[in-house]
């Protein structure tokens, strides 16, 4: 609960009034709704009595008439103020858990994982908007209606107040086992959503893996699971929610019997014969109608909290997983500096090591070099020797455990981070497309011009394939880049560092997918067209470092030498043993 209410400080002041102005209508709501069993006491007396006015019946019909009328308005003005409040309430979380989540680093990306990321921002939201539009109908009136009736009616006939009593003890019996029972259901429902969100999305994502290794039934089994889960789980509380009906109507048919058998208990005992007794009996029979009404006013209430109660379970949970998400605390924060000042374009590592989070060991070891302004740095290695790991660390993806790696002579952590980003082209390891155009994904947020567009398409070797495309730049990209080879999605991700003003370049690992020719031609026009800039490169095949200014061969996280290709072929075995694996000696020009 209190995870929800700390989410109310996301309302607006005007979301504050439009609460204040549903607390009023609520209140005429719950005023007019008890004023009809009064008119229907008047109007009971009117008829029993002898000689009574007709005109007097149709009076007080009439206002009868006029209350439910006005309380249907309150309640139409109730529900649009409470739809209003918590649609934009919710609109306003999901774009804070946006905004927050944008802010994440990988580590706290993986701690949550992407499929509850999703689930958070969608479902979690959508059962708090709807305990939001509940609470504001319901958890207000309801106690307010139940209090209020209990008031209007404590000055009646100690048997029907008893009668009332045992009811609403029996009703609070019934719903605390009931919550009992469910609620740890309802807490768990959000997890095995989760669960099964993260199934469907691995599988969809993967799709073509799966049906290439004819992993159809596995996949289904895995679905199968999380989704039987699911169902499980939720049929046990709905069950269990679900006998709360007949129950509530069982106490409520019995609470009506009871009244009348009461009723006619006291009118029986009264003597018959007199005018006294008449208007006794007559008074009996109306404040029986009455507290008729007022009792059912009570069950009522009852039952609209056991409608928050049933929501209520999953509404608190996912708000408590809301929170978690809006209340974490980034690992990498935004510094202050906006401005290095004269020295531009140089990256440098000092003694830096690493260790990713809940990692055993560390991936880097006392790393250090330096690349001055307009260099070509190329790193290679094994698998596994810390490659992007280490380029990861320049645009702090990660943060390095130990040592300072300075851009423009000026710690990382320092920086305002996206003034970091504005010196940094970084190109993955995987080239991500985003659904849209080419020109949209080529430009990504940039306000680049056609001409800026046009030499980022043509020095990365894009604008052949582009050109051919019917609709040209504006050809649509699919989710992914599905539409596009594995090559052609690496050199619009190039054409897309290519397209802003930065003065680094990293391109992690990514001309794998290119053939040799498209390879040589994209490097001499990199060298060509981005004089000026620090260019660093992660590369497995010799042939695309081979004219690299300076090489970093990394060896199980440490630099195992440093230095011209030439250089490298006789001063260090690790890069001598790569070398000799993928070219022969006449092509190493040995």
């Amino acid at each position: 609960m209190i995870k929800l209410l700390k989410l109310f400080r996301y309302l607006k002041a005007k979301e504050w009034l439009f609460f204040l102005f549903s607390l009023v209508f609520i209140c005429a709501q719950v005023v007019l709704e008890l004023m009809i069993p009064d008119y229907m006491s008047s109007i009971t007396t009117l008829i029993e009595t002898p000689n009574s006015a007709m005109s007097d019946v149709w009076s007080a019909g009439g206002m009868m008439l006029l209350c439910a009328l006005g309380s249907l308005i309150s309640s139409i003005a109730v529900c649009f103020f409470a739809s209003r409040i918590a649609a934009n309430f919710s609109r306003r979380l999901r774009k804070e858990m946006f905004d927050k989540v944008e802010s994440f680093t990988l580590e706290e990306i993986n701690a949550f994982s992407t499929a509850s990321l999703i689930t958070r921002s969608t479902n979690d939201v959508s059962q708090v908007q709807m305990m939001v539009v509940l609470a504001l109908q319901v958890v207000v009136k309801a106690p307010l209606m139940a209090v209020w009736a209990i008031m209007k009616i404590a000055g009646k006939a100690w048997q029907w107040s008893l009668a009332t009593g045992i009811a609403v003890v029996l009703l609070v019996a019934i719903l605390g086992i009931a919550i009992k029972l469910t609620f740890p259901c309802f807490r768990k429902m959000q997890w095995l959503q989760d669960a099964l969100n993260q199934s469907a999305r691995e599988n969809l994502t993967g799709i073509r893996v799966v049906r290439a290794y004819n992993a159809e039934k596995y996949q289904e089994k895995k679905f199968e699971k999380a989704n039987t889960d699911l169902l499980e789980n939720s049929m046990y509380a709905n069950r269990t929610m679900t006998m709360l009906s007949p129950f509530m109507s069982l106490v409520m048919n019995c609470l009506n019997m009871s009244i009348y058998w009461i009723g006619a208990v006291l009118i029986n005992a009264v003597a018959a014969g007199s005018a006294a007794a008449v208007t006794a009996r007559v008074d009996i029979f109306a404040d029986m109608i009455v507290f008729m009404s007022y009792a059912m006013q009570v069950i009522m209430s009852f039952i609209m909290i056991v409608m928050v109660v049933i929501m209520a379970p999953r509404a608190l949970e996912a708000a408590k997983r809301i929170s978690e998400v809006l209340e974490t605390r980034p690992k990498i924060v935004s510094g202050t500096v906006t401005d290095a000042g004269s020295e531009l374009g140089t990256v440098e590592f000092k003694n830096v090591s690493f260790t990713y989070p809940g990692g055993s060991g560390s991936v880097l070891r006392d790393i250090s070099f330096k690349a001055d302004r307009g260099e070509t740095i190329a790193f290679i290695g094994s698998t596994g020797s810390g490659k992007t790991t280490l380029v990861n660390l320049i645009p702090r993806l990660y943060d390095a455990t130990e040592g300072e790696v300075l851009v423009d002579g000026v710690n990382v952590k320092e920086y305002d981070l996206e003034s970091l980003y504005a010196k940094i082209g970084y190109v993955s390891q995987k080239a991500v497309m985003f659904t849209g155009t080419i020109a949209d994904n080529v430009a990504f947020g940039e306000n680049a011009n056609a001409g800026k567009l046009g030499s980022a398409l043509e020095i990365s070797h894009s604008q052949e394939f582009v050109d051919k495309l019917e609709d040209g730049e504006g050809a649509h990209m699919a989710r992914g880049g599905t539409n596009f080879s594995g090559g052609q999605k690496q050199r619009l991700s190039i054409a897309r560092a290519l397209c802003r003003d930065v003065e680094i370049f990293i391109f992690d690992d990514t001309f794998s997918a290119l053939d040799f020719k498209t390879d040589r031609q994209l490097r001499d026009a990199l060298r060509e067209k981005t004089q000026g800039c620090t260019k660093l490169i992660v590369a497995q095949r010799i042939g695309t470092i081979m004219s690299a200014d300076k090489i970093v061969v990394l060896d199980e996280g440490r630099i195992a030498g440093i230095g011209t290709h030439r250089e490298l072929l006789g001063s260090c075995d690790v890069y001598r043993q790569i070398a000799l694996s993928q070219l022969s000696e006449e092509e190493l020009a040995i």
